[in-house]
This record gives structure tokens, C-alpha cells and sequence, in this order.
């Protein structure tokens, strides 16, 4: 696919072990000539962990995109009128934000840039990293999972035996799934075996 002229919104929620493996996605996409909007939870802002400082990931977002965060509902709201965004991924998406997205809640800046997706009929990708995938957020999953104009990067269970709840999604289809988004196709197989450990 050729990405010149396309606009991807790329937006990150606080599963914090899983930015190091998103960061190569983002610059696949600008590799490959979209100009990436990235926008962000309040979680990436204010919340330093093992994993990395919030500095540290806003700064390598900046660097990587050449374009400034959003990161307030304020500055996300402006997305629906100008349909700015040809398609827009959260990735990773938090079970958090899964079940806010599925049970219409708009509290933070990527919410609003989903709402705003949503309202133009536009793409919507979601890269699901949870440890309730199985438990209590399977129904959020399942009202997502039958939305329109909503896709799923492929996604299974990350560790079944330590955690059988845990849904992760493989970060490295990003933008294929966001492609065949564009397409108005489901990336197959959507349910496939991630990592299995003894």
C-alpha cells in the first residue's frame, strides 16, 4: 500500500510493557511516507515505571513522528469536525480503554479521538494488551468485536498458564491491520496462538 498522503492517528494507553514493541510500528508507518499523529492517555504523561520514563516516551513519540502529542480531550475534540484521520490505531489498547470504547465512556484523549473515528465512519484499530481478556472484559471485547467500522489486531493469549485471562495482541500487524482497515476488511486470522510457555 502506498502510505503517502494518508494521515494515521496512532494512540497509546498505559500498558506500559508493551510501548518498547510498539515504538517500531510507529516508524514503519512514517518509514513508509503517512504523517502519524500521535496521541496519548493521561497514564503516558504523568507515569514513569520500569519499562521507562513518561519524558522518555513523549520524547521518542516527537522524535519518531516529527509531530507534537495530543494529549488532552481539548485538543483531540477538533479530530471528528476535520476528519483529520484516515485511520486511527490504539495500540496498545488497555482493558481499560476497551471496556470505556465499548460501553461509550469519553474520558480521556484517546477516547475522544475513537469517538471522533467513530462519528466520521472512519477506521478504527485496536491492539488489545489486557490481563482480563478472558475474564471480566471478554463482553466489553465481544460488543467491539461486532461494531461497525471496528478491527482487531490478531491477538491470543500471551501466557496461559501463568495468566489464562491475558489477551495481547501481536503489535508487529499494525499496520497490516490498519491496511486491510482501510479496505473495510477484518485482518485474518484474527484469533491466532501468540506465545506459549512451559
Amino acid at each position: 500500500m502506498n502510505w503517502q498522503g494518508v494521515t494515521v492517528g496512532y494512540a497509546l494507553t498505559g500498558s506500559h510493557c508493551t510501548l518498547e514493541e510498539v515504538l517500531p510500528q510507529i516508524q514503519r508507518f512514517t518509514d513508509a511516507g503517512a504523517n502519524v499523529v500521535p496521541i496519548v492517555s493521561s497514564t503516558i504523561m504523568t507515569t514513569d515505571t520500569r519499562f521507562g520514563t513518561s519524558e522518555h516516551w513523549q520524547s521518542e513519540l516527537r522524535r519518531i513522528t516529527g509531530n507534537e502529542l495530543i494529549s488532552s480531550i481539548v485538543d483531540a475534540e477538533p479530530l471528528g469536525p476535520s476528519k483529520k484521520l484516515d485511520v486511527l490505531a490504539i495500540a496498545p489498547c488497555t482493558g481499560s480503554t476497551t471496556s470505556r470504547l465499548a460501553n461509550a465512556l469519553t474520558d480521556s484523549p484517546v477516547l475522544m479521538a475513537a469517538k471522533a473515528q467513530m462519528r466520521n465512519l472512519r477506521p478504527l484499530v485496536l491492539a488489545i494488551s489486557t490481563n482480563d481478556g478472558l475474564g471480566l472484559n471478554a463482553a466489553n471485547i465481544a460488543k467491539l468485536l461486532v461494531a461497525k467500522n471496528i478491527y482487531f489486531v490478531p491477538f491470543g493469549q500471551d501466557n496461559p498458564q501463568a495468566k489464562p485471562n491475558s489477551l495481547v495482541a501481536r503489535m508487529d500487524l499494525v499496520m497490516e491491520t490498519c491496511e486491510a482497515a482501510l479496505q473495510g476488511k477484518q485482518l485474518q486470522p484474527m484469533l491466532i496462538e501468540r506465545f506459549l510457555y512451559a
